[in-house]
């Protein structure tokens, strides 16, 4: 009986020590602060270094009443997953509060998954369990909203008001989300492909002229697709983005320094010389330079 109980316990003690080490999980890199990555709690927030943010944040907002008593009848039929970054200033700020909020409306913790995303080049705001897959994460906060399985809405980096007003007009399907732009283009890459956008980028500038408020929404969404691999999509949007901001310096050079990342020198050079039209720019000057330099 020893021989078969024994093991048998062994193996539940493994279980539960594995379960207890996959949250809050710590990177230390020489030279960088350390982050929290993959599934985390408020228990991983709370200890050094996370605490001198987090308690601070916390301890100071004072979220609105009305609002949190509307919250504490509504919200517990909702599920909710948060990605953030221990290293992110936006998360520092926004997930503070967002844990005053949901503890001051009564809303169970074991119905709120959150997840710390990466800083590092390699896995730009991936998470290592994968659980960003599929979701669209290209900033943090991200806070998404479900109800029975199904993504209601959700709040992108920060709220239009205050978190507790967002997430009350989220409650009554009225909200829009910061980024539509994003998603936007999400839905057009995943269902039509880069092809589609290559062929109807006139037609798609209209759609997204007025849904668009900075060229930096499209280049940080094609920044963490090409970080996860997919450098044909990120090449297609970075070039969409030349067409919807054609003035703007910073959209060629985004271009060019994927093109130079991805070795290909002419077509760096090519969209390099492009910002000069629109920027002089002696450091792009010398970068031309310095690749012509080099034998073919």
């Amino acid at each position: 009986m020893k021989t078969i109980v024994c093991p048998i316990i062994a193996m539940i003690l493994s279980i539960m020590t594995l379960s207890a080490q996959s949250f809050n999980h710590e990177i230390k890199t020489e030279g960088s602060s350390p982050m929290l990555l993959g599934k985390i709690n408020n228990q991983g927030l709370a200890q050094a270094p996370y605490n001198e943010w987090f308690s601070k944040n916390y301890k100071e907002y004072v979220p609105k009443q009305s609002s949190i008593d509307s919250l504490a009848t509504q919200l517990p039929s909702y599920t909710i997953t948060l990605f953030m970054g221990t290293w992110c200033g936006d998360s520092k700020r926004e997930v503070p509060r967002m844990y005053k909020i949901l503890e001051e409306s009564n809303f169970p913790l074991d119905r709120l998954t959150v997840v710390a995303v990466d800083r590092s080049r390699e896995a730009y705001k991936q998470s290592p369990g994968g659980e960003h897959e599929g979701l669209n994460i290209h900033r943090v906060p991200t806070l998404i909203f479900y109800k029975d399985g199904k993504e209601i809405n959700r709040i992108v980096e920060s709220p239009r008001k205050t978190l507790e007003e967002d997430m009350l007009s989220i409650l009554s399907k009225n909200y829009t989300p910061k980024y539509s732009s994003v998603m936007l283009m999400d839905d057009v890459l995943t269902k039509k492909g880069t092809s589609y956008i290559a062929k109807n980028t006139k037609k798609l500038i209209k759609q997204f002229k007025d849904k668009t408020q900075s060229l930096y929404e499209l280049n940080t969404y094609a920044n963490v697709l090409f970080y996860a691999g997919k450098q044909k999509e990120a090449i297609a949007i970075l070039d969409f983005n030349t067409a919807l901001f054609p003035k703007e310096a910073n959209t060629y050079v985004s271009l060019a320094n994927t093109y130079l990342y991805l070795k290909d020198t002419t077509n760096a050079i090519k969209y390099y010389q492009k910002s000069l039209e629109f920027e002089d720019n002696k450091e792009i000057q010398d970068k031309i330079k310095e690749l012509n330099s080099i034998p073919n």
